[in-house]
């Protein structure tokens, strides 16, 4: 089998400005063609016109070259090979940001052409499968600003099904730390003891001075971890986030490959890795961070905010994985979330979704909804 075409395709909702932090109302779109009339598909959560350019740029040397270029006539099925030599062919340009997202979709998208070829789940291939449902949480942004913003919000998670919720800071939770603290009480009151509560910080503080001071409140309220604290480039300020009896997690905000999070493991002393499949290097960067994650005593709980391809890859990593860790579910109002894929991941009493039995990633592109998103 040979790869014979690599189509990127752009999507994104009419309207859609990217004034707030959600990366759900855009997406870029990989296919992989090949001569056995098998396609394997990705999607990829960074800006779609750069993933383009770094696929079908015309090659400049040999270590420079567009990503097309490299793969076209090659076989599918060497994944970790292709991942390496993709890697070795955009070094001069590459080897972190948005080319290490664009080698991302393309590996996730060799590892669902991979697991087609032999009609098997992408979790058969990763490893032996430890569980085949897994418990959702969902990110509730935004949250709001008033009490009654926040139980609406969090409403809409609690509406489908869910048992464990990260509710999401905002950049004025750094000026009025009382208004936090009764955004947070409201948040826990409302779910109750029963439901399982996160934070995302999202870069909402700019420093660890603005977010220190609210850790004991998430001590004392029960949050299971703070996110993204800081801006990923403050290492040190992110290991002043430990010592208050709550896991840190870090990484989702755009670090890639294993180089990054031993930094962000060594220095920046965060408890959770949290990778997102479509950034950090697709499936086979993610395998290799669980192994160092897993060296250096750590968890790994993946991001994922974009729809139903990114979560059914997450679920076959998960699946296999050490722990029983959650798998995030967004609550994302875009149609884009919910639409793509023409499978969907319902969530069941006991709050988990079921780990995707059909061959690769077990998921296919609903085609109305491309068509109808599609951008020239």
């Amino acid at each position: 089998m040979k790869i014979t075409g690599i189509e990127v395709i752009e999507l994104r909702v009419p309207g859609w400005e990217g004034l707030t932090f959600d990366g759900s109302y855009d997406n870029c779109i990989i296919k992989i063609s090949t001569d056995a009339g098998l396609i394997g598909i990705a999607e990829v959560d960074s800006v779609p016109s750069v993933i383009r350019a770094i696929i079908d740029a015309k090659r400049s040397h040999t270590h420079a070259m567009g990503l097309k270029t490299v793969l076209l006539g090659r076989d599918p099925s060497k994944v970790e090979a292709l991942w390496d030599e993709m890697y070795d062919a955009t070094s001069y340009y590459g080897r972190r940001g948005a080319v290490i997202h664009a080698v991302s979709a393309l590996d996730i998208a060799l590892w669902d052409l991979r697991g087609k070829a032999i009609n098997q789940p992408l979790h058969a291939l990763l490893g032996p499968t430890k569980r085949d449902r897994l418990l959702a949480y969902g990110t509730v942004y935004p949250l709001g600003n008033t009490p009654n913003e926040v139980r609406r919000n969090i409403d809409r998670g609690l509406k489908l099904g869910l048992k464990a919720i990260k509710i999401v800071a905002d950049p004025f939770w750094r000026d009025d730390i009382d208004l936090c603290a009764t955004l947070i009480r409201t948040a826990r009151e409302h779910v109750g003891p029963d439901v399982r509560l996160m934070v995302d910080a999202a870069t909402a503080w700019g420093k660890a001075e603005e977010g220190l001071p609210l850790m004991p409140l998430f001590k004392e309220h029960g949050f299971a971890w703070v996110e993204a604290p800081l801006p990923l480039d403050d290492l040190e300020g992110h290991a002043r986030f430990q010592g208050f009896g709550v896991p840190i997690g870090g990484g989702d905000l755009g670090l890639t490959t294993c180089a990054e999070y031993r930094e962000m493991f060594d220095i920046g002393k965060i408890d959770i890795a949290q990778p997102d499949v479509t950034m950090v290097g697709g499936i086979t960067e993610l395998m290799r961070v669980a192994s160092l994650a897993r060296s250096k005593g750590k968890r790994v709980v993946t991001h994922g905010y974009k729809s139903n391809i990114t979560i059914a890859a997450n679920l076959a990593f998960l699946s296999q994985h050490d722990a029983d860790e959650p798998c995030e579910y967004s609550t994302s109002e875009s149609p884009l979330r919910w639409n793509l894929t023409k499978e969907a991941f319902p969530i069941g009493p006991d709050g988990r979704i079921a780990i995707p039995q059909g061959p690769g990633l077990g998921v296919s592109l609903n085609e109305e909804t491309v068509a109808r998103f599609r951008i020239a």
